[in-house]
């Protein structure tokens, strides 16, 4: 019990103490959420100003990119911000804000990406009562349990990992605020220490929110003539 404090600040373990590779370290981050973001927003844009696109599957890959740019948003501008300002610090409350937007942009993802294969299901199993299964309505609340689902997960775990004494350190490993890191800091031993690379959290917090727009949308003849549409109209509006 003499051990345990208030812990007030987190210090993230950064992938170099070597001013050169921080730069590099945010330069590669940068360019990795640049074109997340723009991979992510084209889709959405297209989405919403193509009438053609508004049906069921794209409604759900519309809100499956809004699940990428918060994964991607919640973590990474803050660990490129330590690399270029070369600082590990975190703040409990931000901390605490990471973990919880954090978890639930990933929950919401998942439901969603669950959503879509049922959507499939239905389109090719019964394609004669599909307008009538996946109409407006049941889509939107579809839509909206991914969400809330996301959100009560998230604060479900996030309040059992914060409401913990810190005691061990306050050094997390790894790049941004994660809840198995956070429980190996706590005094309780009830977590069962399996170590985590540092890799592992750039490759599922990163690089699915990058991917998803190639994989899930820009495969598809329709999206892609429809982003190309709207890459033209830009591009003669500009002009």
């Amino acid at each position: 019990m003499s051990n345990r404090s208030t812990v007030t600040e987190f210090l993230l373990l950064g992938f170099s103490d070597v001013r050169e590779l921080q730069i590099l370290h945010f330069v590669l981050f940068l360019v990795l959420y640049l074109a997340t973001l723009m991979g992510n927003l084209l889709i959405i844009s297209a989405i919403i100003l193509n009438h053609r696109l508004h049906t069921p599957m794209y409604f759900f890959l519309g809100n499956l990119s809004l699940t990428d740019l918060g994964c991607i948003s919640v973590t990474v501008p803050k660990s490129m911000a330590n690399s270029l300002l070369d600082t590990r610090l975190i703040s409990y409350p931000v901390c605490v804000a990471q973990v919880f937007f954090s978890v639930a942009f990933l929950a919401a993802n998942f439901v969603l990406l669950t959503v879509m294969a049922y959507d499939r299901y239905v389109a090719i199993c019964h394609p004669l009562h599909y307008e009538r299964v996946m109409n407006r309505r049941a889509c939107v609340n579809m839509a909206a349990s991914a969400w809330i689902t996301g959100i009560v997960y998230s604060a479900l775990h996030s309040g059992n990992t914060f409401r913990l004494p810190f005691c061990q350190s306050n050094v997390i490993n790894q790049f941004f605020c994660e809840i198995p890191p956070l429980l190996k800091l706590a005094c309780s031993d009830s977590y069962l220490r399996s170590t985590l690379d540092l890799m592992v959290g750039v490759f599922y917090a990163v690089v699915p929110a990058m991917m998803n727009p190639v994989i899930y949308s820009l495969r598809n003849k329709e999206l892609k003539a429809a982003l190309k549409k709207l890459i033209v109209w830009r591009l003669f509006t500009n002009n």
